[in-house]
């Protein structure tokens, strides 16, 4: 009963505000887009929409297909493509989602390396820390998805990659710096820097602050991690990143890494895939460049 034009239609009239606009983007007459509508509702015996003056307003049966258009669209526009690819003798875009801010940092030093054996291969990466990072995974909208901290899910397969260590990050006058390590009282007074993150997701409370029952003085969110790391540089703040990271860093800006709590906080970079999907070429060829890719346990 429902074809793909009438999901089509529905999300076109959401995105251009009027049936004129949206049979013009579909290449459609006004009247053929009215006429696949009405014949869908004479088929489901309930009506998508009402005409109020010049407007169109959704009735709920139209409301829960525009829904189900704005999902399903793109997973059968995405399979059209990698079809379209197959045929052409290609393997299309492996689409990667991220859920952790510097873990793009790390996945820059892959990408070359696998863009280079996988020439048939191009690479999209969708910052996963605005979407949902499993349900895009499961809806086709992802192929790999890059966390910290994966989720037990059936169908999806995390593997650990890459070893690395969360620490403080203080100026190097901070009173903070030298120390072995920095408990979660000595926060209490601090300014916290982190990305814009729920805290229930951030190690730093979640392994340090929350059990210790400590809170920063004030907790401000930023998206740029070198902005974050400019301002710690200049003490307006701390921070806790990856100490890879901030090694990396510390070449440039005054900046000196500080363990967190006395028996430090140690983290994985995962890689997740659907379970059906592993044997893809390139989500395969991907998964051992992650593994034969940088280490660095410090």
């Amino acid at each position: 009963m429902i074809e793909r034009i009438h999901l089509r239609i529905l999300r076109q009239i959401e995105r251009d505000g009027s049936l004129t606009a949206a049979a013009k983007s579909l290449h459609l007459t006004q009247s053929a887009l009215s006429h696949a509508i009405r014949k869908l509702e004479d088929q489901a015996g309930t009506a998508i929409w009402r005409r109020e003056g010049r407007r169109i307003r959704l009735t709920p049966a139209g409301d829960y297909l525009l829904a189900a258009a704005e999902r399903l669209l793109p997973q059968l526009e995405r399979l059209d493509t990698v079809l379209a690819d197959y045929a052409a003798g290609q393997y299309g875009t492996l689409r990667i989602g991220m859920e952790c801010h510097p873990c793009y940092r790390w996945l820059l030093k892959i990408v070359a390396p696998y863009l280079a054996t996988w020439p048939g291969v191009d690479i999209d990466v969708i910052q996963a820390f605005r979407f949902g990072g499993m349900a895009a995974l499961f809806n086709h909208d992802i192929d790999i998805l890059v966390t910290p901290d994966p989720l037990a899910k059936r169908g999806v397969v995390f593997e650990p990659v890459f070893d690395y260590e969360q620490v403080l990050v203080v100026a190097t006058g901070h009173r903070l710096a030298g120390r072995e390590y920095v408990t979660a009282e000595a926060l209490a007074d601090e300014v916290l820097l982190s990305y814009p993150v729920d805290p229930a997701r951030l190690d730093i409370f979640t392994e340090l602050l929350g059990p210790a029952h400590v809170t920063p003085r004030r907790h401000k969110t930023l998206e740029s991690t070198d902005i974050m790391l400019q301002l710690v540089a200049a003490g307006r703040g701390v921070s806790a990143l990856p100490r890879w990271l901030v090694d990396e860093y510390a070449a440039e800006l005054a900046i000196t890494p500080v363990r967190l709590g006395p028996a430090g906080i140690a983290k994985q970079i995962h890689l997740g895939a659907r379970r059906a999907s592993l044997e893809e070429p390139p989500i395969a060829g991907f998964l051992e460049a992650a593994r034969a890719g940088p280490s660095n346990t410090a």
